[in-house]
This record gives C-alpha cells, structure tokens and sequence, in this order.
C-alpha cells in the first residue's frame, strides 16, 4: 500500500505535481520507462511507483502487434484477489493502448510484488465505475483531475485471477 497517505502534506505535493501541466508531458514518458527496468532488474520487487500507490506491471498483448506488451500501473487490490485499474494514461486526451489491449484480448496477466497471475479484464460499465470510483480515488485522489484534463470517460477494468 502507500507509504504515506495521499491526504497528508507529502500526499497532497504529490498529486499537485502529478496532476501539473509539465508532469503530465513527461511523466508518461519516464515513469513507465523507470517502472519496467526496476521491475526487471529487481524479479518484480521494486517499481517506483509502488512508494506512493499500491502498484503492478500487466502484460497484455498487443492488439496490432500481438507481442506481450507490459505496462507499469496504479491499481487498487479487491478483497476477492482481483484489482482495478484505471486508463487515465495521466490525463492525456487519448487512452492508453493498453486499455485498447485489453479490449481486444481480455486475457493478461499481472504481475504484483514478486507474483504473476492469470487475469480476465471486465470493462466496467459506467454504473460499475460509479460504485468503484470513491475506493478508487481514496487511493489516488488525481483520479478525477486526470478525468477533467483527459475530457475523456476513462476506462476502469477489473482484472479478476483465472
């Protein structure tokens, strides 16, 4: 889980860089970049990311391509062993591919700490979204500006173990 929580002064710094103009230009090209090679060098125990949200990487295939594509994510653990994922792709205008992955191949697999699992993607509706969102926005509050810079219906998926 996070190491400090997102409403203290260290949390609130945060989500104010992470939600600024410039963080939204360059993180999506560093933060995944990091992410990856930590996660490889490490077998899995160290993402960056992890420090400030509960964290994975997911592998999906790629829907042109068909090549394993891995993408380091925020998630939001479920009580069932599942976990919730949000494209908000740093609230850029367009979705991330790895949403459109999954959309075209809903099988993919996580890996979470040290752990890979099998997982089936469930698109939720926007009546699922609106159950889920609080939980998922006490994990990570710049959830909902990423929603009002996109301009975008961002795509929440429940990735459930198979």
């Amino acid at each position: 889980m996070a190491v400090f929580a997102v409403d203290g002064p260290v949390g609130r710094a945060t989500r104010k860089m992470a939600t600024s103009s410039w963080f939204r230009k360059v993180g999506p090209k560093v933060v995944p970049r990091l992410d990856r090679s930590l996660h490889k060098l490490t077998g899995g125990r160290v993402i960056v990311s992890r420090f400030l949200v509960p964290s994975m990487v997911l592998t999906t295939t790629g829907r042109k391509s068909g090549l394993p594509r891995e993408s380091p994510l925020a998630c939001v653990p479920d009580e069932q062993g599942g976990w919730w994922v949000v494209g908000s792709n740093f609230g850029q205008t367009a979705h991330p591919a790895w949403t459109g992955n999954l959309l075209a191949e809903p099988k993919a697999e996580v890996s979470y700490g040290a752990r890979s699992t099998p997982v089936d993607a469930h698109l939720l509706t926007d009546d699922e979204k609106a159950t889920v969102w609080p939980t998922l926005t006490a994990v990570w509050p710049a959830y909902d500006d990423y929603v009002e810079s996109s301009g975008r219906n961002i795509r929440v998926f429940h990735l459930v173990p198979i």
